[in-house]
């Protein structure tokens, strides 16, 4: 056979559909998947997973109530009561099923955009608002709630969460790091210098791209040949790809990860292939660069959707309990509302408190400059 004819030969034995596949294009790549979009429970031999009906009903409470804090924190910055949202919408799955499979001990380090992740871990919700109103820098103990404050800085987690890993195994305790990152900081030098010391220092940390196929405007196909989850076996580590609006899938190739990565086989790369069904942030406009249909194909495999519709295919919730659900949606909404509104405005000086440990002279003039400027001011009086 001639090196044309072998070359013919292997492009037809290709695979009719790729697993790197344009956004919109309707077609479906292979992934780790327990529930189909019509809530049909299926089994998979490598990610077995065994729930009862309170833990499915505490999975649909989780995802709907995220949501709506989500939905609730986008209209508020359109009031103008936030300065910027960086909505989850449609990714919630991905987010409550790899929070939930965290153990207390384990640590996450987020993006901007893990709001399912921080309810996971006991975050207020209000102490994210309060951030993206500007009244503090996150509000929560990173060391109490085992989650770190946002990162803005693209992919820069990644590190953060490898050296924390390193620690850990130091300290010889069996805990496992996750670190979340989306499709676009995939193509960031600070995660594959993440991806190398974590292979070579063998450190229990998982890196969870969700991969919502929009870098902003950009989409994942522009900036990898192949898909994200196999650049994992180029560092020397295991990589899957899951349905990222599958949350028992999540859940359960999350799980799987963490526990290889805390019993000392190193790091794992899961990427859940999910969507991004709102704006990258409320400065954003999607309908600039995507098409409407694309959106609209991927609303038929809504996270919230599936879920409710195994629990309703098994008989496993009635209409009180989603009535329950959705109450609690609306006192979380009314809650975050008035939360958000009644939020003090910070003392413009404290932003010298803690630029040093230690009282430091140069600080504390430029502190009274900075108070004599603001007095000069009508109602500077009242700083």
């Amino acid at each position: 056979m001639t090196v044309k004819s072998t070359a013919r030969a292997r492009k037809k034995a290709a695979p009719a559909v790729p697993d790197n596949l344009p956004a919109g294009s309707g077609a479906q790549p292979e992934l780790i998947q327990l529930l189909t979009p019509e809530g049909e429970r299926v089994e998979h031999p490598d990610y077995p997973l065994t729930t009862t009906p309170d833990e499915l009903r505490d999975l649909y409470r989780d995802l709907v109530l995220v949501r709506r804090f989500d939905a609730e924190a986008t209209s508020l910055q359109r009031q103008g009561e936030l300065g910027l949202w960086a909505s989850l919408l449609g990714q919630e799955a991905a987010q409550v099923g790899s929070g939930r499979a965290m153990r207390p001990g384990d640590y996450a380090f987020p993006t901007y955009r893990e709001h399912g992740v921080a309810w996971c871990r006991d975050v207020d919700p209000l102490n994210l608002l309060g951030m993206f109103r500007g009244v503090n820098h996150g509000g929560w103990d990173p060391n109490e709630k085992n989650f770190h404050l946002y990162t803005i800085v693209i992919g820069a987690q990644a590190l953060h969460a490898t050296g924390y890993a390193m620690g850990i195994t130091k300290d010889g305790t069996d805990d496992a790091v996750i670190a979340y990152f989306g499709d676009g900081a995939s193509s960031q030098g600070d995660v594959s210098e993440a991806f190398t010391f974590a292979s070579v220092y063998n450190a229990p940390v998982v890196f969870f791209c969700q991969n919502n196929q929009w870098a902003i405007s950009e989409p994942t196909t522009t900036q990898t040949k192949i898909p994200l989850y196999r650049r994992a076996s180029g560092f020397g580590f295991p990589g899957v790809r899951v349905d990222g609006n599958d949350v028992l899938a999540c859940l359960a190739v999350t799980r799987w990860a963490l526990d290889h990565a805390r019993s000392g086989n190193g790091p794992v790369l899961v990427e859940a292939f999910t969507y991004r069904m709102g704006a990258h942030t409320t400065s954003d406009d999607p309908t600039r660069y995507r098409l409407a249909e694309e959106t609209e194909a991927w609303r038929a495999k809504d996270p919230i959707s599936r879920l409710k519709a195994h629990l309703d295919r098994e008989g496993l919730a009635d209409e009180a309990f989603f009535a329950e659900v959705e109450a609690r949606s609306e006192e979380l909404g009314l809650r975050v509302r008035e939360g958000v509104r009644s939020m003090p405005d910070p003392d413009p000086t404290l932003i010298f408190d803690h630029v040093y440990a230690e009282p430091h002279t140069l600080v504390d003039e430029e502190r009274a400059e900075y108070t004599a400027y603001a007095a000069s001011f009508e109602g500077g009086e009242n700083l």
